[in-house]
């Protein structure tokens, strides 16, 4: 899983450009490790084979064939031969002018071995077959280039020193035989290094533009992977987590850069049930109960041929899912009710007015009055009902305001105990500095309207029952808001339905209250959550600082 963010090697960031294969080609006048090294290693062979040529002669002296004719010469050609050797060491080491090091270093090998073959007495000797080795190291090292050059200036000086032996020591004319096969196998030598350089270096760079398809490819995927809305981990055969994404990071709080990091020191539910998967060769893929609270779905995918040796663990939030699925639902009805409001505030408007005049006959009765009363709150239920759905569409038009959040509390506290007839000692504002908020102010009324009556409602009705505290954090960028009861708090089993639309527990509730609350606080880029408390209830607002 290359695109992935693995602890153990470092990857690309995802917002790297991508390498493309033009990259990859040598720069003119530049030669890479590879070709210094080579020659490097080249240049210990000549060097070893210039001292094993010394070492046998002063081992064995003249009984062998090296330096038969001219010992002396064939020792101080030697000797020059290494101490050439040792020097090119520290022209490589300066890396200066690769072509024309190994043109000279090829130049004196040829120079040197066809010296070395005349005081050994010529083509009998062998030394000839060196030249072999030195035109094929050559041909690879060049990448083929210059090798037939190289073939041509052995084979000129072997025939060459021949030639003068001929001339000068009456050596076999016959022997022109062997020159000119050795000077042949030179050239079939040098074309044949030419030959596989050729496809070395087509192989060099077919896999250098290999390389960079497959680092463009996981920079790509690691893009994906990264963006992706489900959390995504490999785990190997013994449980540690070798590589995950931000969204996995985000759900399970993995520590970035920690050592040996285990599935069951973070997720122990979802440990045992990759246990369970991976025992289990017929089993499902997909985690059989819901974990993390019913809100994670978690799908196990083998990371080779066999279950044992470990999975990629898709984590899959359901809550997203679930969003998703309520907001198309809603936008859906809100449409539809946009469609019909009309239709449907005539008649509710026509029946509430019909039982108002009725209630003014003077002949009615106590029966009547009742059932008139339950037909009258009735359609003010329905309007008001039909007027929150109206307002789902309407989340998203926030036209946001700085100003002063506590002094708009204390006009908001009045106006609330004045409307719902309580002492004003009921509601408590605990703030330490008045903190400027960015909201729209009449959204805010309505998130406030609604969570002061869900707490009146709830609460206790005495001195401070409802408490209403500000407080900034990170340094006044965002603000705090908290609306606090004394009532009994929400049940346990109740707490993950609060914002869900049309769920209610008040008798004539529409359910839509604490939902269109919290859509208009994302309209304004806060938030709108429930605070489990020992006691009583508490909501927080998490707003921007103005």
């Amino acid at each position: 899983m290359p695109a992935l963010e693995s602890r153990a090697m470092p990857t690309a960031h995802p917002t790297q450009s991508l390498k493309w294969v033009a990259e990859s080609e040598v720069v003119p006048g530049a030669y890479p490790d590879s070709y210094w090294r080579s020659l490097f290693y080249f240049n210990i062979y000549r060097l070893t084979v210039a001292v094993l040529l010394l070492t046998s002669v002063a081992v064995w002296g003249n009984s062998q064939q090296f330096g038969a004719h001219d010992p002396r010469l064939f020792a101080i050609a030697d000797g020059a031969y290494i101490v050439f050797g040792a020097a090119c060491f520290a022209l490589i080491s300066i890396r200066w002018r690769f072509n024309l090091q190994l043109t000279l270093q090829v130049a004196a090998d040829i120079c040197f071995i066809v010296i070395l073959m005349y005081a050994s007495g010529g083509i009998s000797s062998g030394l000839g077959l060196l030249l072999l080795t030195t035109l094929a190291g050559a041909g690879l090292i060049s990448r083929g280039r210059l090798t037939l050059f190289y073939a041509a200036l052995a084979s000129i000086a072997v025939l060459l020193e021949h030639t003068y032996e001929v001339l000068t020591l009456d050596a076999s004319v016959a022997q022109f035989v062997q020159a000119g096969l050795l000077s042949g196998s030179y050239f079939a030598t040098a074309w044949l290094a030419h030959a596989l350089a050729k496809r070395v270096l087509a192989s060099e760079r077919l896999a250098a533009q290999r390389e960079i398809d497959l680092e463009n490819m996981a920079q790509v995927n690691q893009l994906v992977i990264q963006d992706m809305q489900d959390g995504v981990l490999v785990v190997d055969d013994l449980g540690v987590i070798r590589q995950f994404n931000a969204r996995a990071e985000h759900i399970l709080g993995l520590a970035r850069g920690r050592r040996e990091m285990r599935l069951k020191d973070y997720a122990p539910v979802l440990a045992t049930r990759f246990d369970e998967w991976r025992n289990d060769a017929a089993g499902l893929d997909v985690a059989s109960d819901l974990l993390f609270n019913r809100t994670l779905n978690a799908r196990f995918v083998p990371a080779g041929r066999s279950r044992r040796l470990g999975a990629v663990i898709f984590l899959e939030d359901l809550t997203r899912i679930q969003a998703e699925a309520r907001q198309m639902k809603l936008a859906a009805l809100g449409r539809l009710t946009a469609n019909i409001a009309h239709e449907i505030r005539n008649p509710l408007g026509a029946i509430s007015h019909a039982a108002e005049l009725l209630r003014e006959e003077p002949a009615i009765n106590a029966t009547a009055t009742r059932l008139l009363t339950i037909i009258h709150d009735n359609t003010r239920r329905l309007d008001r009902m039909v007027n929150d759905v109206m307002r789902l569409n309407r989340g998203d038009r926030a036209h946001r305001e700085s100003f002063k959040l506590v002094e708009y509390l204390k006009k908001f506290v009045s106006e609330f105990c004045e409307i719902e007839k309580i002492p004003g000692e009921v509601i408590k504002i605990d703030a330490g500095a008045d903190c400027p908020v960015l909201f729209d102010h009449n959204h805010l009324d309505q998130v406030m309207w609604n969570l002061c009556r869900n707490a009146l409602r709830y609460c206790r009705q005495q001195k401070a029952s409802i408490r209403i505290s500000v407080s900034a954090e990170r340094g006044g960028n965002i603000v705090k808001l908290d609306v606090v009861d004394d009532g009994p708090g929400v049940p346990a089993t109740e707490r993950g339905q609060l914002f869900e639309p049309f769920f209610t527990t008040a008798r004539g509730g529409t359910g839509l209250g604490l939902y269109i609350a919290r859509e208009v606080c994302e309209a304004n880029d806060a938030t709108l959550d429930y605070v489990e408390t020992p006691g009583g209830a508490q909501f927080t607002v998490l707003c921007r600082g103005g």
